[in-house]
């Protein structure tokens, strides 16, 4: 049994404002279209409570048959600035690591400046920090791709 802590910080700008990229994490139908379940898995489940004490969750099996779960609870939200959340990741129902996160969304000229951190446990060598953190810059440019298509400026 082992445990490693990891921390990393990401940050990317866009050109939308503040409010319209917070409101990519808070509307469900738009943080689903970004960050819901891969396309091509089954047994997918996504669902988004979207305020203190809220949770979200993301279960679906890859092609492979590797169920993937991703269970958070939103700790502290600030509208347009600020959000605070501990997700659990999962693996075929193992435990493979829990997260604190913050994402802060800050005014960057006449764009937005996002800021994302987090804090990772990571157990028993199930998962590499360095592709965590890898993964998570993937999904935040694919944010930034949805932004860019998705929400006018």
């Amino acid at each position: 049994m082992s445990i490693r802590q990891h921390d990393f910080t990401i940050e990317r700008r866009f050109r939308q404002t503040p409010a319209q990229a917070f409101r990519a994490f808070a509307d469900p139908e738009l943080k689903q279209r970004w960050f819901g379940v891969p396309e091509g898995w089954t047994d997918a489940n996504w669902e988004l409570d979207f305020r203190v004490g809220g949770s979200e969750v993301s279960v679906g099996r890859d092609p492979r048959g590797v169920l993937h779960e991703f269970r958070s609870r939103y700790h502290d939200i600030v509208d347009g600035e600020r959000i605070v959340f501990a997700y659990d990741l999962l693996l075929d129902g193992r435990l493979i690591s829990v997260s604190l996160t913050t994402v802060e969304v800050r005014p960057d000229g006449d764009g937005t400046r996002l800021v994302f951190t987090e804090h990772g446990a990571f157990f028993d060598d199930l998962e590499d920090p360095a592709e965590r953190e890898h993964g998570t810059g993937l999904l935040l440019d694919g944010l930034a791709a949805f932004l860019g298509d998705q929400v006018a400026a």
